[in-house]
This record gives structure tokens, sequence and C-alpha cells, in this order.
């Protein structure tokens, strides 16, 4: 079963997200990126059995891991449509970690972890479109621009959904590009965008979420992994047709 209780720790309890965000959340807690800053965080979100990961955002999950772009198969992660508009359903970081926001990121942030399916390997999850076409950013006042290394705890409000797609000439829907990035061995992080640097996010997140398997809608299941794909190490893109 999904458990999708919203008791917040460390934050006054208010009767809604949105209606917290507009009362002052931004200033109930300190801007600065002191790491003992503390950050607005739920105690449990939707999450499939003894998955390490939580759901970073609720929505349709309208596109998976290896689904079809632009007539080829390099979809790097999952995109999930909150159906409430820009600026409305909270996104939180999917598990422990470290958070960096580059000076020149509008929308997104990525969180480096140790990898809790392969003790010793570093992997980083990345979220993106959390501002509006004009790119007027939703991430939290907290993690401004240039924050390196903020701890995070699971669960941690990081911002809002929203539509913004850079500079490029394709509007998009409000929603969150989720992924799982892989580490360069370096102490940082490959091109998110190549598909072959990420990972399938099924085992993480207990669903079949792989274009090859993938339910749609997603729910959770112990059988997470497409027939065939028995592994971890084989359920990335390498293994796609």
């Amino acid at each position: 079963m999904i458990a999708a209780v919203a008791v917040f720790v460390g934050v006054a309890l208010c009767p809604t997200l949105l209606q917290m965000r507009d009362v002052g959340l931004i200033e109930y807690i300190q801007r600065q990126q002191d790491p003992n800053v503390e950050l607005p965080v739920l105690s449990s979100l939707e999450q499939c059995g003894n998955a390490p990961f939580v759901m970073p955002t609720s929505g349709w999950t309208g596109i998976l891991y290896g689904d079809s772009i632009f007539g080829t198969r390099n979809h790097s992660g999952l995109d999930i449509f909150g159906l409430e508009g820009n600026g409305v359903t909270p996104v939180y970081a999917a598990y422990d970690g470290y958070l960096t926001r580059r000076p020149e990121w509008i929308s997104a942030i990525i969180i480096r972890h140790e990898d809790p399916l392969a003790p010793g390997r570093q992997i980083w999850t990345y979220y993106t479109h959390m501002a509006d076409a004009q790119g007027n950013s939703y991430i939290i006042d907290q993690i401004p621009p240039g924050t390196f290394e903020l701890p995070v705890k699971q669960g941690t409000l990081l911002g809002y959904q929203g539509d913004y797609n850079g500079q490029t000439w394709r509007s998009i829907d409000t929603h969150l590009h989720f992924s799982i990035v892989r580490g360069d061995g370096n102490g940082s992080f490959l091109n998110e965008t190549d598909i072959a640097n990420t990972l399938d996010p099924s085992p993480y997140l207990g669903m079949r979420l792989n274009t090859i398997c993938g339910d749609r809608p997603p729910t959770c299941r112990p059988d997470f992994l497409c027939p065939g794909l028995t592994t971890q190490s084989n359920a990335n893109s390498s293994t796609l047709p």
C-alpha cells in the first residue's frame, strides 16, 4: 500500500501547502546557505513498500523512462504532471542527500546521494521545470542560485511544479521532470540529457517505470523490473532496444 500522510516536522501546521506558502513560508525560515538551516520536511510521502525513494511530487506520470521524444527512445527520467497549474504542486527531495543549485539554474536543482541500492556508489537526483515560462522561479527562497552541498532530508520541500523550458521553442505543460543521474567518478554528475548517463528509476520507487514494460498508470509492485532485467545494472538505458 502507498502511504501518504502529510505531517510537517519542525514547521507550524497550516491547512494546505499552498496556504502555508501564501502566509509566509519563505519568511518562516531564514534565507541563508547555513548547512544547519531548518528546511520544511514532510515526515511521510507516497512510498512503495521497501523502495528507498519517495515520490518527489504528485500528479499524472505521463512520460516514463525511455519513452520516445521526437521519435527516439531517449527520455532520461519521469515527467509527472500536476493538474493545478503553475506554482501549486509541491516538489520534494526523494532521498537524503546534499543539494546543489548552480548559479545559472533557474528551475532546477540536483541532489547527491549514496546509492541505497549499490553501496559505495554515488548517484544524483535531478529536478527541473520549477519556474514559469518567463523564468520566475518556484524553488523556495531558502535554496538560492549558488547553493552548494546543502544537506537535505527525504521529503524536504524544494519548490513547486512549473512550465519553464529554457530558451527552447517548445512550450510545455506544468510538470516535474525527475531523473536519477550517474556520478562521473570525480564527485560530480554526468550529462543528464543523455539517457546512457541515467538509471532506471523503477527499483528506487518500487514501480515499473521503464518504457519496455511500464505500467500506465504506475502502481506499486514487488516485481518492478521488466522481465529479463534481473538487476539494476541491467535496468539502465543500455538495455533499451
